[in-house]
């Protein structure tokens, strides 16, 4: 059983390369940009052609698993995490900074079996790094091990984070309030990638000491959250205690210190769960 899921990976591995060659070739083409919840909510038919490219080529080689992508969820279907393997797909983490050719955009796949991230795979595709993880096997970006920051004081850490799009300016004096409480800690300076699954890389890269966000969806850190496990971090609640993936609040952090004395200052609130069913209309 040790090895059940190394074929699974391969073929993660193998299908976030492919869509990372779409992405990259699109870059070079006009992009068609719609929105969703709102005009900053963007999507693009790329988004839809990697999504449906990834599901493709998973339910030829196991057609009895299951699928959470970012724009499946968004054309109606429901978001559902049973314990049956399902596949946690974002094919475009990153939208904005694609419309904009902001060159941070990566291909996120997460599989999951009794509600359990098995492995993650996020894919910098402009970077060309590949970002893997199996559970208990450690974390890897092109094949090379990962682990995060040894750093243990606030004051000497650079912090990730990003704004997310909904614009309701309660939710938005809250994510400023959070702002500035961590930036006059002093930490050493505030970062974001515009991914969130490219940001829980560098966390466990060491090159932040942590990540924190509201309003992010499971498909954005599904991933990202065992690689940054696997290098050695934490994941953490934005109020303290264990994280929900669904609940779409995280702090990801080298270690728990880090993360307990950024939960300090984060002005918390609750966006719409992603498991809760959709508007009556």
């Amino acid at each position: 059983m040790a090895d059940r899921w190394q074929n699974t990976m391969e073929h993660a591995v193998s299908a976030a390369r492919r869509a990372g060659q779409v992405v990259c070739e699109a870059l070079q083409d006009d992009r068609k940009v719609m929105t969703k919840s709102s005009s900053v909510d963007l999507v693009t038919q790329t988004d839809q052609k990697v999504e449906q490219l990834i599901i493709q080529s998973v339910k030829e080689k196991f057609p009895t698993h299951r699928f959470i992508g970012e724009e499946s969820v968004a054309a109606g279907e429901v978001c559902v995490l049973t314990d049956d393997p399902t596949w946690i797909i974002d094919p475009i983490d990153g939208t904005t900074n694609f419309v904009h050719t902001f060159p941070f955009v990566a291909v996120s796949i997460a599989f999951s079996v009794n509600k359990q991230v098995e492995f993650g795979v996020v894919y910098s595709c402009l970077e060309d790094k590949m970002f893997t993880a199996r559970r208990g096997r450690g974390a890897f970006c092109n094949g090379k091990p990962l682990q995060v920051s040894g750093q243990e004081d606030i004051k000497q850490s650079v912090i990730a984070t990003e704004f997310g799009s909904s614009r309701d300016p309660e939710a938005v004096d809250k994510i400023f309030t959070s702002l500035k409480n961590i930036l006059c800690i002093p930490v050493h300076g505030v970062r974001g990638a515009g991914t969130a699954a490219i940001n829980m890389c560098l966390v466990a890269s060491g090159c932040v000491e942590a990540y924190y966000e509201i309003g992010m969806h499971i498909w954005d850190v599904a991933a990202g959250s065992l690689i940054v496990s696997e290098a050695g971090g934490v994941l953490m609640d934005v109020e303290g205690g264990a994280v929900d993936l669904m609940s779409r609040r995280i702090v990801a952090a080298n270690n728990g210190t880090i993360a307990e004395r950024i939960v300090k200052e984060i002005d918390a609130f609750s966006p719409p769960r992603d498991d809760d069913p959709p508007p009556q209309k």
